[in-house]
C-alpha cells in the first residue's frame, strides 16, 4: 500500500470510528510500521488539517467530536483502484457519442491521468486496453447535448426545432425536460411536451436550435414517468398494450437467457431446451426488429396480431430477393 492509499485508509478509518482507534489496529490496517503510522497520522493532521485527537495513555486516535462529519480530504482523493475504475468510466462516457462529451471531460481526464501518474511513480496506464465499441450510434451536436443536459439538471424549459424520423415533419417544441436517457448507444430526451400536453421522448440527433428558457420546468411524478416511459418495451413509450411471448431455440437460449430485454420480463427454460421470453410492449416495431435478428432461432407465439406482423415483414423481406 503506497502512502496515498494509507492516508485515504486512515482517514476513512478515523471518520467511521465511534471510539478511538488503537495504534496497533492502524498499523495492521495500513500494513506499516509504528514509525510510518505516526508519520501518516502527523501528515493527515498537520498537512491536511484533519481534526485528529489522541489518547496518549492508550495510544489511540480519533477525530474530534463534531468535526468528523465536516472534514473531508481535499481535491480528488481516491485510491489507485478507484482512480483506475474512474478512468475506465471516463473512457466509457467519452465514447457514448461521437465527441459530445470529449470537450467537457478533457480537463477531468487530464486530472485523473496526472493523479494516477503521481501515485504510480510516473507509470502510465494502458487505457487503450479498454475498448468501447458503439453500434448504430447517431451523431449528436455537442452544443445541443450541453443545452439539453443543462435544461434537465437545471430544471429549465427548453425550446427546439424537431424533425421526427417517422414522419420527417418539422415542428417547434417547448418542453419541460424530465430525463436524459442513453439507450442503445444513442441519447434521448424524455420531456413533458407543452404543445401536446403529454409526455414524449425526443432523439437528440433530431433536435436543432435548442434554446434554454428562463421558465422553470414542470416536474412530473416518478410514477407517471415510469408508467409512461419505462413500462413498455424499448424506447417506444406508452402503456403496454399486450405481452409478447417469444420462444428461442436451444442454441439461441444460451444468449437470450442472460439478456436483459425489459425490467418486467419473464423467462423460463422449456423441457426441450428452448427458452420462452415474455415482455410487455406498446409499439411492436422495435420488438419485431430484435426478434428478427435471431432469424430461424426465434418464433413469436403470441399475441396472434404480433405473429401476423412478423409474417408480413418476413414475406416482404423475401420479396426483395425475388
Amino acid at each position: 500500500m503506497d502512502r496515498y492509499e494509507r492516508i485515504l485508509t486512515l482517514h476513512r478509518m478515523l471518520k467511521s470510528a465511534r471510539r478511538p482507534v488503537p495504534l496497533s489496529r492502524i498499523m495492521d490496517d495500513l500494513s506499516c510500521s509504528r514509525a510510518t503510522a505516526y508519520r501518516d497520522i502527523a501528515f493527515l493532521r498537520d498537512a491536511l488539517g484533519a481534526p485528529i485527537e489522541s489518547d496518549g495513555e492508550n495510544a489511540a486516535f480519533h477525530y474530534a467530536s463534531g468535526e468528523a462529519e465536516r472534514f473531508e480530504l481535499p481535491d480528488l482523493w481516491l485510491s489507485s483502484e478507484e482512480l483506475q475504475a474512474l478512468l475506465a468510466l471516463n473512457e466509457l462516457v467519452g465514447r457514448t457519442g461521437p465527441g459530445i462529451l470529449a470537450g467537457a471531460l478533457a480537463p477531468f481526464r487530464s486530472r485523473i491521468d496526472r493523479l494516477l501518474s503521481d501515485q504510480s511513480d510516473g507509470k502510465s496506464f494502458p487505457i487503450e486496453r479498454i475498448r468501447v465499441i458503439g453500434y448504430g450510434t447517431r451523431r449528436v451536436d455537442e452544443a445541443t447535448f450541453r443545452h439539453v443536459a443543462s435544461a434537465v439538471l437545471g430544471r429549465k424549459r427548453l425550446k427546439f426545432d424537431y424533425r421526427a424520423r417517422s414522419t420527417n415533419a418539422a415542428t417547434q417544441r417547448i418542453v419541460s425536460p424530465q430525463r436524459l436517457t442513453h439507450y442503445r448507444d444513442n441519447w434521448y430526451l424524455d420531456a413533458w411536451d407543452h404543445s401536446r400536453d403529454a409526455l414524449r421522448s425526443f432523439a437528440l440527433d433530431r433536435i436543432a436550435r435548442a434554446e434554454l428558457l428562463d421558465a422553470a420546468a414542470e416536474d412530473r411524478g416518478d410514477t407517471e414517468l415510469n408508467q409512461h416511459l419505462a413500462s413498455s418495451y424499448g424506447i417506444f413509450s406508452g402503456a403496454p398494450k399486450a405481452w409478447a411471448i417469444v420462444r428461442f431455440s436451444p442454441h439461441a437460449a444460451r444468449w437470450v437467457a442472460d439478456e436483459h430485454w425489459h425490467s418486467q420480463q419473464q423467462g423460463q427454460r422449456l423441457k426441450d431446451g428452448r427458452y420462452e421470453l415474455k415482455v410487455p410492449y406498446s409499439n411492436s416495431r422495435e420488438l419485431l426488429m430484435d426478434v428478427l435478428k435471431y432469424g430461424a432461432d426465434a418464433e413469436i407465439i403470441a399475441p396472434v396480431s404480433l405473429r401476423e406482423e412478423m409474417k408480413i415483414m418476413l414475406q416482404l423481406a423475401i420479396g426483395a430477393y425475388q
